[in-house]
C-alpha cells in the first residue's frame, strides 16, 4: 500500500515537473516571440512596408517561435516528439506545394518593399510585358498598375520582381529625343531656329542641361535633325505630346517641308515600239505621275 502511494506521488511529481518544464519553455517562447515580433515590425516599418504586411510578417514570426518553443518544451518534459516532427514535416511539404505561388508572391512583395525599385504614384515601364503606367498600389501578393489608357492591371509580385523594369520618374528630369526630317531643299539653320523658338516658349523645357539640335543623319528622303530636351520626369508625357505638335506647326509656318519617303526610278526601254508603249502608259497615269518618267525616257 505504501509503495503504491509512493509510486503515485512520484508520478504526480514527475507530471508536475514536466508541466513546469513545458510551461517554462512555452513562456520563454512567448517572450522571445513578442520580442522578435516587435523587432520585425519595427524593421519593416523603417523600410516603409505597409502596416498590413508588417503585421502579417510579425504574426508569422511570433507563432513560429511559440510553436517551436512548445515542441522543445514537450521534448524536455520527456514526451516523444518524433511523431510531431514527422507530422509537421508532412504537413509542411503539403502546404509548401499548395501555397508555393502565394508564398512566392508574398516574399517577392517583401523584396520589392526592401529593394524599392518602384513606389506608388511612379510611372514605370515593363518591357517584357509591354506595360507602361502608374503604380497605384503594392499589396502583399500583387501590384496594381494603371496603364496610360486608363486600365488597371493587376500583376503578381513575383512577375513584377523578376521582370525588367524601367522607372520613368525616379530621376528628377528625363530627356526627350525627337527625330525631325526636313527636305534637302530646306536650310537646317532655319529649321533649328524654328524648333529653338518652340523649345524656348515651352514652360517644361529645362535650361540645364540645355537643349541640343543637330543634324543626325542624311537619309534617303530627308535631312534628319535630332532634338534633345530635358523635362521634369512627372511631365514627360505631356511635354512630349505638346512639343511634337508645336514643332510641326512651327516648321509649317517657316515653310520648311517635312518630306514623304521618295524613290528615284530609272526606266530602260528596249526593243522597237518600247517608247510608244511607255508613252501610252504614262498618258494613262494620274496627273503629275508621268513628269519624271517622261524626262527619263
Amino acid at each position: 500500500m505504501q509503495a503504491a502511494v509512493l509510486d503515485a506521488l512520484a508520478r504526480i511529481a514527475h507530471g508536475l515537473y514536466a508541466l513546469l518544464v513545458f510551461a517554462a519553455a512555452t513562456g520563454a517562447g512567448i517572450g522571445f516571440g513578442l520580442l522578435f515580433r516587435r523587432m520585425v515590425r519595427r524593421t519593416l516599418a523603417l523600410g516603409q512596408v505597409p502596416r498590413g504586411v508588417a503585421d502579417l510578417a510579425a504574426k508569422i514570426v511570433y507563432y513560429s517561435v511559440v510553436a517551436l518553443a512548445a515542441v522543445v518544451g514537450l521534448a524536455l518534459a520527456g514526451v516523444d516528439v518524433t511523431g510531431f516532427a514527422f507530422a509537421g514535416s508532412v504537413v509542411g511539404v503539403a502546404l509548401g506545394f499548395a501555397a508555393q505561388t502565394v508564398a512566392s508572391n508574398f516574399f517577392s512583395g517583401l523584396f520589392i518593399y526592401i529593394d524599392k525599385p518602384l513606389q506608388p504614384g511612379e510611372y514605370i515601364e515593363l518591357p517584357d510585358y509591354g506595360v507602361i503606367g502608374r503604380v497605384v498600389e503594392i499589396t502583399m501578393f500583387s501590384t496594381r498598375i494603371e496603364t496610360i489608357d486608363g486600365r488597371v492591371l493587376r500583376m503578381p509580385n513575383e512577375e513584377v520582381f523578376r521582370a525588367r523594369m524601367v522607372n520613368l520618374q525616379r530621376s528628377v528630369a528625363r530627356r526627350l529625343d525627337f527625330l525631325v526630317g526636313i527636305s534637302y531643299d530646306a536650310d537646317p539653320r532655319e529649321a533649328r531656329e524654328a524648333i529653338e523658338g518652340v523649345l524656348g516658349r515651352d514652360p517644361y523645357v529645362l535650361d540645364e542641361p540645355p537643349p541640343r539640335i543637330y543634324v543626325d543623319e542624311l537619309g534617303d528622303s530627308a535631312v534628319v535633325l535630332r532634338v534633345e530636351v530635358w523635362v521634369p520626369s512627372w511631365r514627360w508625357l505631356e511635354a512630349r505630346r505638346r512639343l511634337l505638335e508645336e514643332m510641326k506647326r512651327a516648321l509649317d509656318e517657316a515653310g520648311i517641308e517635312i518630306p514623304f519617303p521618295q524613290r528615284v526610278v530609272w526606266l530602260r526601254v528596249q526593243g522597237g515600239g518600247g517608247e510608244e508603249a511607255l508613252g501610252l502608259a504614262l498618258r494613262g497615269a494620274p496627273e503629275g505621275a508621268g513628269g519624271p518618267a517622261e524626262a527619263l525616257g
